[in-house]
């Protein structure tokens, strides 16, 4: 099972850490893809202003080397067990650094920080974005390509990099003094964890996480020239893009005391993607845990969306790329917690007892945007809300409607999806800590009118990158192989007809709220 090593047979292992939006988590991995050791710790996030989230660069670096460590110990294996690193990274975070020394000039601002919103709004309201509109209607009308058509109703939004970078180009005036002399580096959380691995050797990323910057070419499959001369972004700053399984070099031996090859670098929902084996064009997977990220494998084509689905790179393996839908809805988990904390429950596994203990929410409706709302409808000034309460409403009404709420922008997204792409579903998978919610997940399978399924842990990002490293150095023999590796904890088969009656009458009334929920917050000039 192992290589000989100093003369004795030693077992191998990948370790594979993903860095998360509210955890950082490490796994050691044999070769029946179980899970021998684990260390996990919290993300801390900085809030230094209103709207502004951040981490710091040196606790981020820190708590990594910690869960690596951790779970190598935790295994009761030894560093010079583990053949390969993947690493998996919460997307459209970054900061930027001093080429030469390798000190961050600031704090890295996350895809939840807002600082940007006003740049955003004044983009979107400009000449320049009408000028582009107009120009790529024009374009489309004579050419009838989709993908000018999606162009001519781009907008721009703080979820992506583009207007934090401009911001901190504006503010920080080392910054643009080292860009115009080559030596500031930007970089999205993975090139800084492999700046830092390799002791500034490499200042790389990889096709997945690089397409989730929103300054990315998926087309093209490079920076995007038009957005950085039109935004003036210098493209000198930005690290080369590689395969998502490229051999990064290896670990600083000072590092872990052993040379550790780094075999991927993978956006987290890329990587749920590639750990639930939705290899195949039409395999679906839905990430529910702080938000809702649902994905579907377009193949080797970007999809091209008017409805405001996503095309990212899933992965880039050799000479194959493989293209995601993806459709998001923010404030899944985040729903959850605001409950948890009105102690309308103690612990998130009651919250399926106490919606079952009702037959139906009673009329009331929960629109879940604390955020705003995402596709399909596009309006960051719509508010979270509770309609339909009555003297009647008791607390496990509130909790259906809040369980119930999340999915029904599941079965929005899915519809929006099937509409725009009209390809065939092959499979579903679900996988993030709400995922571990019975009525949620059975809910969902009744309404897409399909079986979905639910691996037996909820950790998937850890495993996709896993995978990919695994597969790079031939731990794993091909995606075959990883497939007859996956494990199910159940199968949630629809139990009525989708075209049930009940159901479409609480998706209508549930819209309704929703509608009277939109464009609550007045655009400020």
């Amino acid at each position: 099972m192992g290589t000989q090593r100093n003369g004795f047979r030693k077992e191998r292992f990948i370790l594979s850490v993903d860095v998360g939006t509210t955890t950082i988590r490490c796994h050691v991995y044999d070769k029946e893809a179980k899970v021998r050791g684990s260390c996990s710790t919290k993300v801390v996030l900085l809030y230094p202003a209103e709207e502004h989230v951040e981490i710091e660069p040196e606790a981020l670096w820190k708590s990594f080397i910690t869960v690596a460590i951790g779970a190598v110990h935790d295994a009761g294996i030894q560093m010079r067990q583990i053949e390969a690193l993947g690493i998996s990274t919460q997307r459209a975070t970054f900061t930027t650094w001093d080429r030469r020394t390798g000190v961050p000039f600031h704090n890295f601002i996350t895809w939840q920080d807002r600082r940007a919103a006003d740049l955003v709004k004044s983009w979107n309201r400009s000449c320049t974005m009408k000028a582009i509109h107009g120009v790529m209607k024009v374009l489309h009308f004579l050419t009838r390509q989709k993908r000018l058509l999606a162009a001519s109703l781009i907008v721009f939004s703080t979820q992506h990099v583009t207007f934090r970078l401009i911001w901190v180009l504006n503010h920080y005036k080392q910054i643009r003094q080292a860009a115009s002399e080559g030596n500031c580096c930007f970089g999205t959380i993975d090139t800084w964890l492999l700046f830092k691995l390799t002791n500034g050797r490499v200042h790389a990323t990889d096709y997945s996480n690089a397409s989730s910057t929103g300054m990315f070419d998926s087309y093209q499959m490079c920076w995007s020239e038009f957005f950085c001369s039109l935004l003036s972004v210098p493209l000198s700053i930005f690290p080369t893009v590689e395969n998502t399984n490229h051999d990064f070099g290896t670990t600083d031996r000072s590092i872990f005391g052993e040379s550790i090859p780094i075999r991927s670098a993978i956006a987290d929902q890329q990587a749920a993607m590639f750990g639930e084996c939705c290899f195949d064009v039409g395999s679906v997977k839905v990430t529910m845990g702080t938000g809702t990220f649902m994905d579907i494998n377009t193949g080797c084509k970007p999809h091209t969306s008017v409805a405001g689905l996503y095309p990212l790179v899933g992965w880039k393996i050799g000479a194959e790329v493989v293209y995601l839908a993806e459709g998001n809805a923010a404030d899944t988990g985040t729903a959850i917690k605001w409950a948890q904390e009105l102690d309308l429950f103690d612990d998130v596994k009651e919250t399926s007892d106490l919606a079952y203990s009702v037959k139906d929410s009673d009329g009331v409706c929960f629109v879940p945007s604390f955020s705003g709302l995402q596709a399909p409808l596009n309006d960051p000034r719509a508010c979270a809300s509770f309609m339909g309460l009555k003297p009647t409403s008791t607390k496990s009404h509130l909790v259906r409607a809040i369980l119930e709420s999340i999915v029904f922008r599941n079965k929005q997204l899915f519809d929006t999806m099937l509409r725009e792409t009209r390809i065939p579903i092959v499979k579903i998978r679900v996988d993030g800590g709400v995922s571990s919610n019975d009525f949620v997940v059975q809910l969902t399978a009744d309404l897409f009118g399909r079986k979905v399924a639910r691996p037996d842990h909820c950790e998937m990002s850890c495993l996709g990158a896993a995978f990919v490293a695994g597969l790079g150095v031939g731990f794993w023999k091909s995606k075959e192989e990883l497939k007859k590796l996956q494990s199910t904890d159940r199968v949630f088969l629809p139990s009525r007809p989708l075209k049930d009656q009940e159901h479409c009458r609480l998706l209508q009334s549930w819209d309704r709220a929703l509608r009277r929920s939109m464009n609550w917050y007045h655009q400020t000039t």
